[in-house]
């Protein structure tokens, strides 16, 4: 199986660590995909009919989607928005674009 590339991760910290809210709905969030993963597991193994199987794999992708979309949102909102009050703005854009195309493979 080929594994995708995953650039290393900064040692950068936010600048408005997320609240205790804020990481229990991610949290919750990634929980139920890995339950629905967990749940495709057990299709393959039951030999369930492959578009079940396919749906479900894109409720796990849309899912995966809006918790992105969600980190992106805080992220713009408090990083980069610090970032050009504090004049770094240009650094913060071009690694918020970086990240976008990064995303919307």
């Amino acid at each position: 199986m080929n594994e995708q590339y995953l650039p290393e991760a900064s040692n950068k910290k936010p600048v408005k660590p997320r609240t205790v809210q804020e990481k229990e709905a991610v949290m919750n969030r990634l929980k139920r995909i890995e339950g629905q993963v967990r749940g495709i597991q057990k299709m393959v193994e039951d030999d369930r009919y492959c578009v079940d199987v396919l749906i479900q794999i894109s409720a796990i992708n849309k899912a995966l989607d809006k918790v992105g979309h969600s980190l992106l949102e805080r992220h713009t909102h408090h990083c980069v928005a610090s970032a050009i009050k504090n004049g770094n703005g240009e650094e913060a854009i071009d690694e918020l674009m970086k990240v976008i195309q990064q995303f919307s493979k």
